[in-house]
């Protein structure tokens, strides 16, 4: 019975999956027959080519199917691509309709008209699909002389994501009734925040049932690591080849998780990036390059003490310790950043405050903002503060207002307060009111700061998953090895009189500590790179700010080996 559940649950999974690539196809640029005729056709055709090729040619087997497989893929990626292509759409809306939604009911609350709001946000590339649909709207009011629910409830029908279809969907119908465009993005606002607060915490439960999966493949590889170790000399295999067969699996275990974690978990930037001299990531450029310099100089040293060119002894530190010292000097330019990301998230946390207050403030002297910010600039904004007064020095010197707060997000380095500060510099100067826009603002902005948190309390989680694997993996990988290594000597000493005897029981001849001590060293600098990739994308740090978990880990499995073969040569010997 539960087989027949099984397949029967296969084959609904199937049917559902030929189903939504075959719905797809609607949502292509070009009509599904024009496709056919232009990539479905010559895809099969490629394939039936490569199959008549194995037939007529009859190369041995180890050729033929590889050919025949490769003959495959053509046709279908050919039938999988409009749903690949569907799904990064779909993906690109959701990440970005927040920010969205925001702008638009900015936009919407000033005196310009309906049609130039949905233009101005086709200008704005880094919306990506939302800003070609924004464009395909106003290309049917433009050329098509299309009312504007009218394009609407028509673009609402071809677009891939059913948030944004729904959505022009109601627009299209309350505008079409009679409601001003601003009063129903204003009423939208709490359902549509909400969504993207259930969707962002989904993405955060998928991550947390991640660190599950994760945790039991590492742990599984590991245990399959310390067999690789040992097992060479019980059988006749080469040790560096089985031992090797395992990194690369082990390399692939954690490449596939960095893959999948940055598939799964939300892509909401942290930092602001521009090449600016008042920018974080400007600041932190001597110490990165400082670190970088000293760990070269690290590694220099490291190599004259290893081959014996200085009068210190080779072996003065224990291995494992050579490989992490050369690291030790990227935490300058690590901590250096994880400085400057505390002081973004502060900065993020005061935004909310100041807009409102300039909003309010505006709203009631109905004066410039350069006259308001006179005396917001001695409030308290937190680690804000310093950030505003500039504001105000530069509104004051006449620089233009547009780059005044440009250069005011740059010293922040926090993309919210570049795209929301945006918002309110462009709903001021087109006319909207001040009040309105900035409780619109530090509302939206106060939702995205909430579920931020969140995902920093996972992130943490998953950090002390990730040195405990580190820990327990180390710790396994040469506890296999200290036994390798008693077993050797065991052996040597039995083998002076009875080296016949010893011969048909292990298989020692090819085994050489030193090389599988090299590669599993290459497994603690290879964990520690991939595993601190995988805590920066989980939280969409910056990656310079990661050198510090990839130095500390780096560490830990250097110390953990160590001591591990202490305690081991100390026990067996």
């Amino acid at each position: 019975m539960s087989a027949e559940a099984e397949q029967g649950g296969w084959d609904a999974n199937l049917r559902d999956f030929i189903r939504s690539v075959v719905d797809a196809y609607r949502f292509m640029d070009m009509s599904p027959e024009r496709y056919a005729l232009v990539v479905l056709v010559p895809g099969i055709a490629a394939s039936l080519a490569a199959g008549a090729a194995v037939f007529v040619l009859s190369p041995p087997l180890f050729v033929a199917l590889p050919a025949v497989v490769l003959g495959l893929l053509p046709p279908m990626g050919a039938f999988v691509y409009p749903k690949i292509v569907a799904d990064r759409k779909r993906r690109e809306i959701r990440e970005q309709f927040h920010i969205f939604l925001t702008h638009i009911t900015v936009l919407s609350t000033t005196n310009i008209d309906r049609v130039e709001i949905f233009r101005t946000l086709a200008q704005v590339e880094e919306y990506g699909a939302l800003a070609e649909e924004m464009g395909r709207i106003t290309a049917l009011v433009d050329t098509w002389n299309q009312s504007l629910d009218d394009a609407c409830r028509r673009r609402s029908e071809r677009v891939p994501s059913e948030l944004l279809a729904d959505f022009l969907e109601r627009m299209a119908y309350t505008v079409g009734a009679g409601q001003g465009l601003d009063e129903f993005l204003l009423d939208e606002q709490e359902s549509i925040i909400q969504e993207f607060v259930i969707r962002y915490e989904s993405a955060l439960d998928k991550l947390d049932v991640l660190k599950e999966l994760y945790l039991s493949l590492m742990l599984s590889v590991t245990f399959i690591l310390v067999f690789a170790t040992v097992l060479p000399l019980l059988i006749p295999v080469p040790p560096t080849l089985l031992l090797g067969g395992i990194i690369v699996l082990f390399g692939i275990v954690q490449a596939g998780f960095v893959f999948i974690i940055h598939t799964v978990a939300p892509r909401d930037p942290v930092w602001l990036a521009p090449e600016s001299e008042h920018s974080p990531m400007y600041r932190v450029r001597p110490a990165l390059i400082a670190g970088v310099v000293l760990s070269v100089v690290a590694v220099v040293v490291v190599l004259a003490v290893g081959l014996g060119y200085t009068p210190l002894a080779t072996d003065v530190l224990p291995t494992p310790i050579y490989l992490a010292i050369p690291t030790t000097p990227l935490i300058v330019p690590g901590l250096a950043m994880r400085q400057e990301e505390q002081k973004v998230a502060e900065r993020d946390e005061g935004f909310p405050s100041f807009v409102r207050a300039l909003g309010s403030v505006e709203s009631v002297k109905q004066t410039s903002t350069a006259n308001v910010l006179e005396s917001l600039r001695k409030k308290n904004f937190g680690a804000l503060t310093d950030n505003v007064d500039n504001l105000y020095k530069r509104l004051r010197t006449r620089i233009d207002a547009a780059t005044s707060w440009r250069l005011f997000a740059a010293e922040t380095g926090s993309y919210l307060i570049q795209k929301f500060g945006d918002m309110y510099v462009v709903g001021r100067r087109m006319g909207g009111e001040p009040r309105q826009l900035g409780q619109v603002i530090s509302t939206n902005f106060n939702e995205v700061l909430r579920v931020r948190e969140q995902r920093r309390q996972a992130t943490t989680t998953f950090v002390g998953i990730v040195y405990g694997i580190t820990a327990a993996s180390m710790f396994s990988a040469f506890i296999g090895l200290g036994i390798a290594e008693q077993m050797l000597a065991i052996t040597a000493e039995i083998a002076e009189g009875n080296a016949q005897f010893v011969d048909s029981l292990f298989s020692t001849a090819s085994y050489d500590i030193g090389v599988i001590e090299f590669l599993l060293l290459l497994v603690v600098l290879m964990n520690a790179l991939l595993s601190s990739v995988m805590i920066r994308i989980t939280d969409r740090g910056h990656y310079v700010s990661g050198l510090t978990h990839f130095v500390a880990l780096v560490w830990t499995g250097a110390l953990v080996a160590t001591g591990t073969r202490i305690v081991v040569s100390g026990l067996i010997a």
